[in-house]
């Protein structure tokens, strides 16, 4: 509960911090207008007309159906990445064996392409949620396998030679001296399982899917309905945004601030 309080009380300050991104987000949208007037509306629509079409489509109830859609599937999937790539991936970095039989297993889950993986989902389970899902899985979970696979296997013996010298409490251990070190290799890899996540399912929904945000991006694919299409890019890119620096980046801080 104090930890919850305590990101509450220095919200302003996160806020603050992030002006340097909110300058590179106008920079962003300088080059945009640049592009347009250079290539034209039908190729690069203008920011005005976007945040238009974006305010038009956003008033509509079947594009908040479909955004809702979009991030269930993004987050089941990512929650089950969460779970047990985490878990398997702290005790694969307590045992050496568990350890080197995993690695051919990763290497082949992160080499093969996400197109590969939606193709054979389609051929298993159809156009369904399933498919969408199941993609989304097998591309974020070798992410947070290999985070929590590499923070426990960074653990210095020195460390725990020390803490069993002064007879830390096992709770001590755990929350003084392994979690901190664990948890600044598997927050970063969440995060990026995260942006995975959120890309693959857009990836999935676009080709195997009659709902969601990708489905609307294949409809607007199909019309040549550009300004549609990058105002459904700028619904995916800010909710990615507000996700992690709004929620995870308060948390990271706070977790994190045993380095300072």
């Amino acid at each position: 509960m104090n930890f919850v309080l305590k990101i509450l009380k220095d919200f302003p300050k996160y806020i603050w911090s992030g002006w340097g991104s909110i300058a590179s987000i106008f920079l962003f949208f300088s080059l945009w207008d640049l592009g347009n007037q250079i290539y034209g509306n039908l190729v690069l629509p203008s920011p005005k007309e976007t945040i238009l079409t974006l305010v038009s489509i956003v008033t509509n109830n079947e594009t908040i159906t479909n955004i809702v859609i979009t991030i269930k599937r993004a987050f089941f999937g990512f929650f089950i990445s969460l779970i047990f790539g985490s878990l398997l991936g702290l005790l694969a970095g307590l045992f050496v064996t568990a350890s080197m039989m995993s690695r051919p297993i990763v290497t082949i889950l992160v080499g093969m392409p996400p197109i590969a993986w939606i193709v054979l989902a389609m051929i298993w389970f159809g156009m369904s949620d399933m498919t969408v899902v199941f993609t989304v899985v097998v591309a974020s979970f070798p992410i947070i396998f290999v985070g929590a696979l590499q923070g426990t296997r960074t653990l210095e013996g020195n460390l725990k030679e020390m803490a069993d010298s002064f007879n830390l409490s096992f709770k001590m251990k755990m929350f003084d001296l392994y979690f901190p070190h664990i948890f600044s290799y598997v927050f970063p890899a969440w995060i990026s399982a995260l942006g995975m996540s959120w890309k693959i399912v857009v990836m999935a929904e676009l080709l195997s899917s009659n709902e969601g945000i990708g489905a609307s991006l294949a409809i607007a694919r199909s019309q040549l309905d550009t300004p549609t299409a990058l105002a459904l890019v700028l619904i995916m890119i800010g909710s990615l945004l507000l996700i992690e620096y709004l929620i995870l980046e308060p948390i990271k801080r706070e977790v994190e601030a045993w380095r300072d």
